[in-house]
């Protein structure tokens, strides 16, 4: 058994079942429920089974004032869950702008990166998220970065038929020469 497995055995069957709860409120975006959770010590850095952090499941789902909340307890916004997936890159999959800047806001680095180096830049590239790219390049983002195959933001707009992105950041870099 892992050690998380050998901590929920551990728990009675109350706790569990709040634990579950806790995360389901999350998942709702129950802010008034859980704010009071947190102020009485809830920690802000709760883990699932996956890893996903309240953090990532709050922003993941577009829950803003809950990350806000949960980011003013003391979350984390660099911590990784067990896929190695900050909330950056999900908020920038997801073309949750106004969540990329309250994770920007909150400490998040605008150049974290998933396990196989795709930062969030290369992510708002891929599915075409115009205004997520010019916000993390505002925030200083290196277009010059590339994931561990060598693959940049462009190539991967490219790769992936996000003719918008790409056209964006083609001008980009011609603009740069």
């Amino acid at each position: 058994m892992s050690d998380a497995s050998d901590r929920a055995a551990a728990l009675d069957p109350e706790t569990l079942e709040f634990l579950q709860t806790v995360f389901d409120l999350v998942r709702a975006g129950d802010t008034a429920q859980l704010t009071p959770l947190l102020d009485h010590g809830l920690p802000a850095n709760l883990t699932n089974h996956r890893g996903d952090t309240l953090l990532m499941l709050a922003s993941y789902h577009g829950h803003l004032e809950l990350t806000r909340q949960l980011l003013q307890h003391g979350a984390d916004p660099e911590r990784p869950n067990d896929q190695g997936q900050t909330p950056l890159l999900g908020a920038a999959f997801k073309g949750d702008l106004p969540m990329v800047d309250l994770l920007l806001e909150h400490g998040a680095d605008v150049e974290s990166r998933s396990p196989d180096g795709k930062t969030a830049l290369m992510m708002a590239a891929m599915f075409n998220r115009t205004a997520i790219v010019t916000r993390l390049l505002e925030r200083g983002a290196q277009l010059s970065a590339r994931a561990v195959d060598g693959t940049s933001a462009l190539d991967a707009a490219r790769l992936m038929g996000a003719a918008d992105t790409a056209a964006q950041l083609e001008a980009l870099m011609d603009q740069a020469l």
